[in-house]
């Protein structure tokens, strides 16, 4: 049966971070992902971790400025020493919190700047990047963002993200395949999974359109829950969602995998 890891940097909207963690567990989730746990010490929340027993399993990379609309540092030129510094922090929460994969973010192709010259830098940084989180026990994680959500991104599609991936050339780089930005950019999910299901090391969903519980939206997710579990997937699946209304109200899809409210 699948494993679901809740994203509370999504859902429990409701609640302040350190009681998502609680509410999470209460619901039945043994691991969660928290994408962006950096305004607040690394101690603090690994003690909301503690608490309320429960796993963390992914970060992401930080995003840059986020008010001038970066989204992440790995692909910029220029950029090699913000990028790094990065990585550092992104490794101290990584290794202090338990989490086993980190998403490492390209960022947006800046104006004026050739795609060309990113990929060029982002292919050396993570020749780095993949052997020093190797050391840390951390996989890094690349993840194809859709261009409706976040234009301008560096790697859209899985071909793409793959040749990356073989360019670098390392064991410690992985595909993140999120059906949400999959469906958006290339439909077809069955065969997508199957397709690059040699590098897949996490798998997230959400509706199309919307973003929300897997009830609603164009695909048919609980049938691609059935295609992950064929394929013998044995990770946890992510839930990055916004919730429609209620966190837990919006949690009868999952009462079949023992998870909802107590």
């Amino acid at each position: 049966m699948l494993k679901f890891a809740a994203n509370l940097s999504m859902m429990f909207p409701e609640l302040e971070p350190p009681a998502r963690f609680e509410a999470a567990r209460a619901a039945g989730f043994e691991a969660v992902e928290f994408l962006r746990p950096y305004g607040t010490p690394v101690a603090e929340v690994r003690q909301w971790i503690d608490d309320a027993g429960v796993e963390l399993i992914l970060l992401n990379s930080p995003p840059g400025d986020a008010d001038a609309g970066e989204k992440g540092l790995a692909a910029l030129p220029g950029r090699q020493g913000d990028f790094r510094e990065s990585l550092d922090m992104a490794l101290e929460y990584a290794t202090g919190l338990g989490a086993g994969m980190i998403h490492l973010m390209a960022g947006v192709v800046p104006d004026g700047t050739p795609a060309a010259a990113c990929e060029e830098v982002f292919i050396d940084n993570l020749m780095v990047a993949a052997d020093v989180a190797k050391t840390h026990g951390v996989k890094l994680n690349l993840e194809p963002l859709n261009l409706r959500d976040v234009p301008g991104y560096l790697h859209t599609d899985t071909a793409h993200t793959r040749r990356i991936i073989d360019a670098v050339g390392s064991d410690n780089l992985f595909l993140q395949y999120d059906l949400y930005h999959m469906q958006i950019m290339e439909g077809d999910l069955a065969e997508g999974l199957r397709r690059n299901w040699d590098l897949i090391s996490h798998i997230q969903f959400s509706s199309v359109p919307g973003r929300h519980e897997p009830q609603y939206g164009e695909v048919n997710i609980p049938h691609m829950f059935g295609v992950i579990e064929d394929l013998g997937y044995i990770g946890w699946v992510g839930c990055e969602y916004a919730p429609k209304g209620d966190t837990l109200d919006g949690l009868s899809w999952a009462e079949p995998y023992g998870l909802g409210p107590r």
